[in-house]
């Protein structure tokens, strides 16, 4: 018999953090971490780590293009042959973890790979791209012997049903605001956001004790937003999206860029607060605050990353407080 396996990275900024996670349904299922990698090598390790784990006939399912068509399309044919070259004559990035597995592969010769859709709604491979997650933010390993859905919880699998860009009004639901990325410590993954994603993680677990049916609010911007979608990704609580208008992220550079649409794709829903994107700086400015009042109508309580000797934030801590009283949770970043 072949063993069917659904393997995933996660990096949390590119470089980053990073998670990476193998699921047999009903099997054997591991995680692991790395506190400074790229998520081309987290998609790798987990790829590795299933074939060095995994007895017998084996078929890797993966959404990353890099690693399935490494065998797929042998591309590691061509940098043997170039010694370990690629086509542009420059040396093939992560040779020191490609190497070892080509050889395991080849040497196993009953190993076969398939690309398989991410964020589609596959179960196992919504479970291993949670686990991948989860080991990213709390860089921490688990493992496991027989896998269950109960493993992890929030899979698109086991959320209640949804209308199309309606949020769930009948969940708990836990806000996020927050400062931009140059009030945390800059815009790539650094101390201070790490600091601030495991305090949220900590925050939402201790409230889906009481909440079972908590979810997050979050309009995905720079900064402490995106680090609230990514804690309750890494916590198995669904999250919403509202967005102030379509195509917000478009002057953002290219890798968060990439991770705005990884978290947008993996929404329990998308709503559009504003019908079309504001022209100039008053309109950009009207148009975040009726995002705003969106999120905070629909939700029970916030959090709000704040520094509370910058004023920036401080209107808004003042309205979340008019609005939820004591139910306003501040997280001051280290």
């Amino acid at each position: 018999m072949t063993t069917d396996v659904y393997t995933d990275g996660a990096c949390l900024g590119n470089p980053g953090p990073g998670g990476w996670a193998f699921v047999v349904d009903q099997g054997l299922w591991s995680s692991g971490f790395d506190p400074h990698t790229t998520n081309q090598r987290m998609e790798l390790m987990a790829a590795s780590a299933a074939v060095q784990t995994l007895d017998g006939s084996l078929r890797v399912h993966s959404d990353s293009t890099y690693v399935v068509n490494c065998f797929v399309q042998e591309w590691w044919k061509g940098w043997l042959k170039r010694d370990w070259k690629n086509s542009k004559k420059e040396p093939v990035a992560n040779r020191d973890l490609w190497e070892p597995f080509i050889e395991l592969v080849n040497a196993r010769g009953d190993v076969e790979f398939v690309w398989v859709k991410g964020h589609a709604g596959h179960r196992l491979n919504e479970a291993a791209d949670q686990l991948a997650t989860t080991a990213a933010a709390q860089q921490a390993s688990q493992s496991g012997g027989i896998f269950t859905d109960a493993i992890v919880r929030g899979l698109q699998g086991d959320r209640p049903s949804t209308a199309d860009n309606a949020i769930v009004d009948t969940a708990h639901s836990v806000a996020v605001f927050g400062h931009r990325p140059p009030e945390l410590g800059g815009y790539g993954e650094n101390s201070t956001t790490l600091s601030v994603r495991r305090r949220i993680i900590d925050l939402l677990r201790a409230k889906v004790e009481m909440h079972p049916d908590l979810q997050v609010i979050t309009g995905i911007g720079l900064g402490a937003e995106m680090l609230g979608a990514e804690a309750a990704a890494a916590a198995a609580v669904p999250y919403a999206v509202v967005l102030a208008f379509e195509g917000m992220e478009e002057r953002w550079p290219d890798a968060t860029q990439k991770r705005f649409h990884e978290l947008l794709s993996g929404a329990r829903s998308v709503t559009i607060a504003n019908d079309e994107a504001p022209k100039t700086g008053n309109e950009f400015g009207k148009a975040m605050g009726r995002r705003d009042d969106t999120i905070i109508r629909l939700a029970n309580e916030a959090v709000l990353v704040r520094n509370p000797k910058d004023r920036t934030l401080g209107e808004l801590q003042k309205k979340l407080e008019r609005q939820f009283e004591e139910d306003v949770w501040v997280i001051e970043p280290d």
